[in-house]
């Protein structure tokens, strides 16, 4: 028997079980208990399900000479060893109970294995199971060491959760000792890695230096991941003929599930004109669309977070947006969706005001198990999952409590989130924007509302106010600085409408109408200079709500007197109507003018 303290590759929890077998008769493994473990054999892992590794570990390092698997209505089967005398198909708890007591008082050393033991009680009568599970826990106490030296023909339970069993089995019972088995992790992966890496095409051919960045690399991508993922990315490797030195590209398809990647296939000419063609939508924020375009181009290289590690599986990019309402904001997230995936349909968002209460986090990521709503799952993870490349808006990011806000934490750092129901989305391919309003208003100590920010001001002393209200809010008032942190240098800044900028906005809100008049009814419309002129100096005369602002005094002055005029007049295909004037009617906008 070769000590356990000097096998390499050999995990924690293992060595744990192996040390306590002679002071322990009983042992509860839970956690990670349906993945697969890699057991040492000389130079290199063999990947086995937990079963047969506690049969490998127990007899070869352990000294057992046997190992018996017991599953809830199959029977009993022998892992490692021969013993005679097992009735295989034995169901009846009381029948089980009385061959686990022949087993474990058996002179030969012998570990019993039940498997599936959270599922005992769903599986069993009430008064069966409570019986089984008392007499196990006097023959726990009852236990003896045997041999030389001393060891204990041990009974191991594998369960999911550590509370699956009655709680008084384990309260202040020391003969009885609970072993969490948590993912892999570095040391782990690495032997998985290394057990799976060369069976991959071409890998015989590369020099030891590739190998090892190859496996290293492996080792990184899939921080987090289970043991059992690992196999299936090789599995997948090999049906889709990718080589080792694919391997970033295997995880990526694992984790998507979509072979195609659309950053990929961006216009890269479209790309160098980004900025360009954001401007057309988003006026008179310059420096937020130079800030965008430079994480979209980071994007396009898949150079996002390569400064922590060339394997950063964090999202594409990250914005935070923040300034007056009705600035662009939320025009800029689509027109970044429009420009990378070709419309809008990729573009996520979540109103974060609807986000208030302690416990609605569960909409974003789905209800824990036994609550209402748990086979729904949640939207954020959901939308996601059904399409990783997206666009993600989180409007209005402080209206939501401070405890959701710790959801992204977990995404911004590692690029995954759990959903309630335990599976895991990734947002590496994701490009995630928020968006606020943090420093334009501050509360007095009298709880009035007041202006911080005004138009003005200079740009830069609104900058400025507006990134210290940020920083306030996530360090002191709800005492979340690693948000902040996160998010980095990524906090753009938006400026107040401009009265030169309004008057573009203007334009083009106009034209847009005009536009769909002539593409519905085939009428085309003229505006003269005068009335263009006093509808312009209408809608930007107060800039204070930005571009919804001059879209809602528009409607007033221009859009709700056009339809009038279109509904009087009843022009016909192909005429066009002339506006020659605007004038107010006792509170009432209208339109004067003539078909020709």
């Amino acid at each position: 028997m070769e000590s356990h303290s000097n096998v390499k590759g050999l995990s924690k929890w293992a060595k744990e079980l192996l040390r306590f077998c002679s002071v322990n008769p009983q042992f509860i493994l839970f956690g990670n208990i349906y993945d697969i473990y890699p057991f040492p054999k000389g130079d290199t892992h063999i990947p086995m399900n937990l079963p047969k590794f506690l049969g490998a570990l127990l007899t070869e390092l352990g000294g057992y000479k046997s190992v018996i698997e017991f599953i809830p209505l199959e029977g009993f089967r022998v892992i490692r060893g021969e013993l005679g005398g097992i009735k295989e198909k034995s169901v009846i708890l009381k029948e089980v109970y009385e061959m686990i007591e022949k087993l474990v008082n058996s002179d030969t050393p012998t570990a019993v294995v039940l498997n599936f033991s959270s599922r005992l009680p769903s599986v069993s009568s009430e008064g069966d199971y409570e019986e089984f599970m008392y007499n196990l826990f006097r023959l726990s106490l009852e236990a003896n060491p045997k041999g030389n030296p001393p060891l204990f023909n041990v009974l191991v339970f594998l369960v999911e959760k550590d509370n699956d069993l009655p709680a008084w089995y384990t309260l202040e019972n020391p003969r009885v000792r609970s072993i969490p088995i948590p993912k892999p992790d570095i040391e782990v992966r690495r032997w998985m890695a290394k057990a799976l890496i060369n069976r991959f095409e071409g890998w015989e051919e590369l020099d030891e230096s590739k190998r090892k960045e190859i496996i290293e690399s492996f080792v990184d991508l899939t921080n987090g991941m289970y043991a059992k993922e690992m196999l299936s990315i090789f599995q997948l490797s090999k049906r889709e003929g990718l080589k080792a030195e694919e391997i970033s590209e295997a995880v990526r398809r694992y984790r998507v599930g979509i072979t195609e990647n659309p950053w990929a296939k961006i216009d890269r000419e479209k790309l160098s004109k980004a900025e360009e063609i954001i401007k057309r939508r988003v006026m008179g924020q310059d420096k937020a669309v130079q800030k965008a375009v430079s994480i979209l181009r980071r994007a396009y290289f898949n150079l996002s977070g390569s400064q922590y590690s060339k394997h950063s599986s964090r999202p594409k990019g990250v914005m935070f947006l923040a300034g007056p309402t009705g600035v662009g904001k939320t025009e800029l997230a689509k027109a970044i969706t429009e420009l990378i995936f070709g419309s809008e349909t990729n573009y996520i968002r979540f109103d974060m005001s609807e986000f208030a209460h302690e416990h609605s986090d569960q909409r974003l990521i789905g209800a824990p198990p036994g609550y209402v709503g748990y086979d729904v799952g949640g939207e954020l993870t959901n939308a996601i999952k059904q399409n990783p490349f997206s666009v993600v808006l989180f409007d209005e990011i402080e209206k939501a409590h401070p405890k959701i806000l710790d959801i992204f934490l977990q995404i911004l750092d590692d690029g995954r989130l759990t959903s309630g129901r335990g599976e895991v989305v990734y947002f590496s391919e994701s490009l995630i924007i928020f968006t606020s309003n943090l420093g334009v208003y501050e509360m007095t100590p009298t709880g009035q509302k007041v202006q911080r920010v005004n138009p003005e001001m200079p740009y830069e002393e609104i900058e400025r106010r507006i990134k210290e209200a940020i920083e306030d809010f996530f360090k002191y008032k709800i005492a979340r600085p690693e948000i902040l942190n996160r998010i980095g240098e990524n906090i753009v800044v938006f400026d107040f409408i401009r009265p030169e900028v309004a008057h573009r906005i203007a334009q083009k809100m106009i034209n847009n109408t005009l536009s769909k008049v002539e593409d519905n009814f085939r009428v085309s419309v003229e505006i003269s200079p005068k009335a263009l002129e006093k509808i312009y100096e209408e809608a930007c005369k107060d800039l204070s709500m930005g571009g919804r602002g001059i879209g809602n005094k528009l409607e007033e002055v221009f859009v709700n007197p056009l339809s009038f005029l279109l509904f009087e007049l009843m022009p016909s295909e192909g005429s066009k109507l002339v506006i020659e004037e605007v004038f107010e009617d006792k509170g009432v906008w209208k339109l004067g003018g003539s078909v020709r």
